[in-house]
């Protein structure tokens, strides 16, 4: 790392290990969610040329607010470089108001995994669909061409998210965005549907974008299934050392 600044309560860990050909740090942090009037901004960019794992800690649960809490992720992939992130699921709490902006900029050659998984909130204790708004937005620009947009957005007492056309019936759901111009992504989305088909208690399904990118969508009934199936692609993609 040439750079590294971060305020209270991030830390970020270097988790890399010894002769290690790519960077792998970890984003840690001393509070136990995001809380209400939380504002996050967080950039990340990738040298030309590099590789940057990037982890997440623990889950990343969304307490009860009143105004509600925003996030700001502003990724710069330089040219030739790789940048990996599958962070651990977000659980919105009841009355969690949270809205959160992924700005992803690659430049020619870079490569990008970048993955998702929401919640309903806490299953266990009967909290399903509880949150008031939950909205996250994801663009990649590739060269300074828009290539992807995506809109998640959860507002339970409006749309009922376990219905026809939303979740029905699933309580979570994840989202994996992969583009790597150096692969057969042809190949990789036929051995990505033969993980899927594997898969039991999960709907899921991949396809291609405009710009040759894979998007993987999965509605399952528990994170930690999600969330492993995701290390499983990440192995695919060689962005994942061991599950």
């Amino acid at each position: 790392m040439q750079h590294c600044y971060f305020t209270r309560p991030f830390k970020v860990a270097d988790i890399s290990g010894q002769h290690a050909a790519d960077l792998h740090l970890t984003l840690m942090s001393a509070s136990p969610g995001i809380l209400d009037g939380d504002e996050y901004d967080m950039k990340v960019h990738v040298a030309p040329g590099t590789s940057l794992h990037l982890y997440t800690q623990s889950y990343q649960r969304i307490f009860q607010m009143k105004s509600g809490a925003k996030q700001v992720f502003s990724v710069h992939v330089g040219a030739g470089s790789s940048f990996y992130y599958l962070p651990h699921p977000s659980v919105p709490h009841e009355n969690a108001v949270f809205t959160a902006v992924n700005k992803i900029r690659l430049e020619k050659d870079s490569r990008l995994l970048w993955g998702e998984i929401i919640t309903c909130g806490r299953k266990l204790s009967g909290e399903i669909f509880r949150c008031r708004h939950f909205q996250s937005t994801t663009e990649v620009r590739c060269e300074g061409k828009l290539v992807f947009k995506d809109v998640t957005l959860l507002e339970p007492a409006q749309i009922p998210a376990a219905e026809m056309g939303q979740w029905e019936g699933y309580t979570h759901q994840a989202s994996l965005y992969w583009q790597d111009s150096t692969v057969d992504m042809v190949e990789m989305a036929g051995e990505i549907y033969d993980l899927l088909s594997a898969e039991a208690g999960i709907r899921g399904g991949v396809s291609r974008t405009a710009a040759g990118a894979l998007l993987v969508r999965v509605l399952g009934q528990g994170g930690e299934q999600l969330y492993l199936l995701f290390k499983k692609i990440a192995l695919l993609a060689g962005a994942e050392r061991r599950l």
